[in-house]
């Protein structure tokens, strides 16, 4: 490993790919830092019981803004991407996707209301709701995915951090009681709906792209674009977003708020390694379609150092969980500290299962398998979290996340071994 390492520094590709991955951990440093800064405070103001409602409230949303966001985020990039020298033509793809989502979005808002008032569950809260259903609002308006097809990534990056400090300001403005819980999704979809009108000032002026009243065979042929890509995003939910959501139904929502904090934390971490990913993918992309025999040795060492160093910071973290919920959370959340030993272990999983499932699937061509993978492990993790939710409550959860992980990691192992890339 250590020979690698040296061949690593010597490599112009690889030199290029730290480059870019420093750059990418530079510039998303902000991004976690600032949360970090409210975690604490709104852990401790909120208290677990109010947190967890809140946190409740935020998976059900992510189902519409997952429903809004269709599969845009990739088939329009695309699209946006190959025409980015056409004006007229990125003023009619942007149009279509804008109101295809706008659609899309109004359904969603009628069936949150449906939903909201005919559950007592839903009903008792509902201005909750519909306060954070702004933040469907704040993502249609914020088109990240024009911005990543035009590759000016900077824009995305400032109007996070906008977003992120109006947030930040506000929540230690406004938050100063346990009641005030209801504010806060409020807070959250006011930063997001205010940025992405400034977003689309600046697509306007910057980028000259008018808007310019779609055909319905553009509205037809946008939706059948991203329809794959949506299923397949579709069934990651069904692994990430559900536990939260599902568990609602069973526990508490203090249990729930012990649940979320840990969860949060987990998420953070795991953040730390997707610069890795999107630095890697360009390479890999490239040279598998360049040189496949080298593609697939370099896959099998960069699996293996990501399998080694994201094993070793799990169980590191194991040791450090009680100290960082401690800190970070506030005493009142002991509960946590099992959930998160037990979550940690999903930034192993995933480092792994990125470099199999997009270095390896994707970035060779075989994004049919990976779409089957991630919808069968979705399914699959239904059953799972469900029933270790009725056995184990919370701990369940985590458990069950953590097992369909690292199911999908033996999954997409066999594949690569029955295609022989690994």
């Amino acid at each position: 490993m250590i020979d690698y390492f040296k061949k690593i520094m010597d490599n112009e590709a690889y030199k290029r790919i730290m480059s870019n991955m420093l750059s990418l951990f530079s510039l998303q440093g902000l991004t976690y830092i600032l949360p970090l800064l409210t975690f604490p405070y709104l852990t401790r103001v909120l208290g677990p019981a109010n947190y967890g409602l809140i946190a409740f409230a935020t998976a059900f949303i992510a189902y519409f803004q997952l429903f809004t966001d269709y599969g845009f985020n990739l088939s329009a990039t695309r699209d946006i991407s190959l025409n980015r020298e056409d004006k007229r033509k990125v003023s009619e793809i942007f149009s279509s996707v804008m109101v295809t989502k706008t659609l899309l979005m109004i359904l969603s808002f009628i069936i949150m209301a449906i939903v909201v008032f005919s559950f007592d569950k839903f009903r008792s809260n509902w201005i909750l709701y519909f306060f954070t259903f702004g933040l469907v609002i704040g993502n249609l308006l914020l088109p990240f995915w024009f911005f990543q097809g035009m590759e000016r990534i900077k824009y995305i990056s400032i109007l996070n951090i906008g977003t992120l400090l109006i947030y930040t300001a506000a929540i230690f403005i406004f938050i100063r009681h346990a009641s005030d819980y209801i504010y806060v999704p409020l807070i959250n979809s006011i930063g997001a709906i205010t940025i992405g009108l400034i977003a689309l000032r600046i697509i306007r002026k910057d980028f000259g792209v008018n808007f310019v009243l779609p055909s319905l065979k553009g509205v037809k042929c946008q939706m059948q674009k991203g329809w794959n890509l949506f299923i397949s995003t579709l069934g990651i939910s069904l692994y990430t977003t559900s536990n939260t959501f599902i568990l609602g139904f069973f526990v508490s929502s203090t249990i729930v708020g012990y649940y979320s904090v840990a969860e949060t934390l987990m998420k953070a971490l795991q953040g730390l390694i997707s610069p890795i990913s999107q630095s890697i993918y360009p390479y890999f992309s490239k040279l598998q379609s360049e040189n496949s025999l080298r593609a697939k040795s370099e896959l099998k060492k960069i699996l293996s150092i990501i399998g080694v160093l994201t094993l070793t910071l799990a169980v590191v973290l194991v040791f450090c969980a009680p100290l960082i919920i401690k800190i970070l959370a506030g005493s009142k959340y002991l509960q946590s500290i099992p959930l998160l030993q037990v979550m940690v272990f999903i930034i192993f999983a995933v480092g792994v299962n990125n470099i199999l499932g997009v270095q390896g699937l994707v970035a060779f061509g075989y994004e049919k398998y990976f779409s089957k993978i991630v919808i069968f492990a979705g399914m699959l993790h239904l059953i799972i979290l469900i029933s270790l939710i009725f056995i184990l409550g919370s701990l369940g959860a985590a458990i069950a996340v953590v097992t369909t992980e690292l199911i999908i990691c033996v999954l997409e192992y066999i594949v690569l071994r029955r295609l022989k890339i690994l």
